[in-house]
């Protein structure tokens, strides 16, 4: 197999997707700005326009200078996943890869004109096969998915926030931005893992590679099914006041929790959505210049209203009691924070009921 082109198959029996479109793997949030800002006039001339502000040939020089370029001849293994990743996704130039050194397992896919994949040794070593590429594909796929462009001035502006701190503010502005970005690419990773299951088109081991990237190499220690009901402990439990929380915990990350990804993902390969794309029935990347950003927008805004409907986080149910025309916001807000309802027996004890009810009926839409 050359760089450009494809001389092998991949080493076992998997589907492949030829001319498939990145819109067939993105998250409706990730989706619907992605293709607003391809359909915007102008803005890739604008944008790449900035490149000279940006450290990519710094970093493309670090890499080669500081890392070990996969290839033929050095990690072989990891570089016929890659090409097996490329043929199955049909992205016909195969990226560059390097393996960094690095105690921290993690992997990245940045670059503005071409992309670049890095991959950490802890990484390699923790992952077995299977689950490495999962890991590659996902990589891949924000490859495919244009992801690298926007990845690379995330991390750009992150250090130059750092690095104007002390300026009066001046940090609140880039922030903003980062903050804005980092929203962005915790929905672009929810895509890229769904690229990953349609490359390794194994969920087992999907799962346990986001299980072990949490918990560590132990894997007779853990178990997937009480992993996924961590992820549902976690939506579901606690108040108010353990929503507000788990929006601060998830303000500085760029990556969704573990769990929550693996929740999401399993709920993916169980779709309609993901059995149609394996039955050969996905957009085309020939068919991206139709795309409609008003229908992009209007699968987002349906998706979450979905999600709030079905979500069992106390914050999300409030806002569809709220949004389902019940009453009384300050009473509920005051309740919900106190952990204290209605003290009377009429009116009050009826709302109860009637919100008791509620839950159950988000419980029962969940499940389907």
């Amino acid at each position: 197999m050359t760089e450009t082109g494809f001389e092998k198959t991949p080493a076992r029996d998997r589907r492949r997707f030829p001319g498939i479109s990145s819109r067939a793997y993105e998250h409706p949030a990730d989706r619907s700005a992605l293709v607003a800002l391809r359909k915007l006039s102008g803005f890739d001339t604008v944008f790449k326009a900035m490149s000279g502000l940006l450290p990519e040939r710094s970093l493309r020089l670090l890499f080669l200078s500081d890392s070990v370029r996969v290839g033929d001849t050095q990690f072989p293994h990891l570089y016929a996943m890659l090409r097996d990743a490329c043929y199955i996704l049909d992205l016909e130039k195969v990226p560059q890869m390097y393996v960094q050194q690095d105690p921290k397992p993690n992997a990245m896919c940045i670059g503005l004109d071409e992309p670049i994949i890095v991959v950490t040794t802890a990484l390699v070593e923790l992952l077995d096969e299977e689950e490495m590429r999962a890991v590659v594909g996902h990589e891949v796929g924000h490859a495919l998915s244009g992801h690298s462009v926007y990845r690379t001035v995330l991390l750009f502006l992150t250090n130059l926030a750092l690095k104007v701190a002390w300026i009066p503010l001046g940090n609140v502005a880039i922030m903003a931005i980062v903050t804005a970005l980092r929203e962005w690419f915790r929905k672009s990773e929810l895509s890229a893992d769904r690229a990953g299951l349609l490359v390794g088109q194994d969920v087992q081991a999907s799962m346990r590679g986001l299980m072990k990237i949490a918990g560590g190499n132990h894997l007779h220690e853990m178990n997937v099914d009480a992993f996924l009901a961590q992820a549902e402990e976690y939506e579901s439990s606690g108040d108010l006041r353990d929503s507000v929380l788990k929006i601060l915990n998830m303000l500085p990350r760029t990556h969704p929790f573990t769990t929550v990804r693996a929740a999401e993902l399993k709920k993916w390969s169980e779709s309609r959505d993901f059995q149609r794309i394996m039955d050969g029935h996905y957009p085309r990347r020939d068919e991206d210049k139709d795309t409609s950003v008003t229908d992009s927008f209007r699968q987002s805004a349906a998706h979450y209203a979905d999600s709030v409907r079905t979500s069992k986080d106390p914050l999300m149910k409030l806002v569809g009691d709220i949004a389902g025309g019940a009453g009384d916001l300050g009473g509920k807000l005051r309740d919900k924070f106190t952990g204290t309802g209605s003290g009377s027996a009429g009116g009050g004890g009826a709302e109860a009921k009637g919100t008791d009810t509620g839950g159950a009926t988000g419980g029962t839409t969940e499940q389907g």
